[in-house]
């Protein structure tokens, strides 16, 4: 299996179980192959926000199926610029002793995108490997993708995106010493720094928070606290008393967006919100993240 597996979505698990079935039919070791940096980066072109971190990528893959094994390959422009017959022999035969690879059918390779299916399919008649494609797959809307997984993100909606990814949208950050406004409302918050992936559209959200103690209801806000200042920040609010945070790295998971952002009148307004978007998470009944399906 080759590709960058962004956010390792439904589509990407759907390759993902063909390739585990096509190894377990012919004794062979599933292995994935992915990039890093993402070529994007290499090659100077725009990024779109990441849906996960290499290494939270990583371990979604590894944990589709203890007998994967994930490689990740370099990328580089002296890569990114060899044509489709180096990269099967150099990459898939030399390196990895590919004997089948599963791919999806829009996988392209090789220098430009070049290379497509049929020619994946005569390279390895060529070089002793059998290519099988995947079709895409999808909903009502289309095929899944991590496009479409941004899409939703953008617009907020993130029970939207997990049905495409198979698990709730999550981030990690390290907790940053903030004003301490949040604790003298009575909603102490932790403020996310170094976020790395892809945010949510701006608004209060409810789901979970792990910082190494398992998971724990929550509540965040994303965007300006207009009633004081517009300054963009991600705070959370982990319902019940929680340790001190500061310096710790926090996961959250995203379940459901409950309001947007809005300015109140006064601090008493807004103290009696935050006390009902808490209620309003704790009807939710939230428990555990919402795992990726297996494939």
């Amino acid at each position: 299996m080759i590709g960058n597996f962004d956010g390792v979505h439904r589509g990407h698990q759907a390759v993902l179980g063909r390739a585990l079935r096509e190894a377990a039919a012919h004794g062979l070791v599933p292995t994935v192959l992915t990039f890093d940096p993402h070529p994007a980066l290499v090659l100077g072109r725009d990024a779109p926000p990441f849906l996960t971190s290499h290494e939270d990528k990583v371990r979604l893959l590894r944990e589709l199926d203890p007998a994967l094994e994930v490689v990740t390959w370099t990328f580089s422009r002296e890569l990114a610029a060899s044509s489709p017959e180096e990269f099967a022999r150099t990459v898939l035969v030399d390196a990895l002793s590919a004997r089948i690879v599963v791919v999806g059918q829009n996988f392209r390779f090789g220098h430009g995108r070049s290379g497509d299916l049929e020619r994946l399919h005569e390279l390895g008649r060529d070089l002793g490997f059998v290519a099988r494609s995947e079709p895409l797959q999808g909903d009502a809307a289309g095929p899944y993708s991590s496009t479409r997984v941004r899409e939703a993100l953008e617009q907020g909606d993130v029970r939207g995106a997990a049905a495409l990814l198979g698990r709730d949208h999550f981030l990690s950050g390290v907790v940053m010493r903030g004003d301490g406004r949040g604790r003298k409302l009575g909603f102490p918050t932790a403020n996310l720094g170094g976020v790395s992936v892809a945010v949510p559209a701006d608004g209060v959200y409810a789901g979970l928070a792990d910082f190494g103690e398992g998971a724990r209801l929550a509540v965040m806000n994303i965007g300006g606290r207009p009633t004081f200042t517009n300054v963009r920040a991600l705070e959370v609010h982990v319902v019940g008393a929680a340790p001190d945070l500061y310096d710790k790295r926090l996961t959250v998971h995203f379940r459901e967006r409950l309001r947007a952002t809005r300015r109140f009148d006064s601090v008493e307004d807004l103290v009696r919100q935050i006390g009902a978007d808490v209620e309003h998470a704790q009807k939710l009944s939230i428990a555990v993240p919402f795992p990726a399906e297996r494939p």
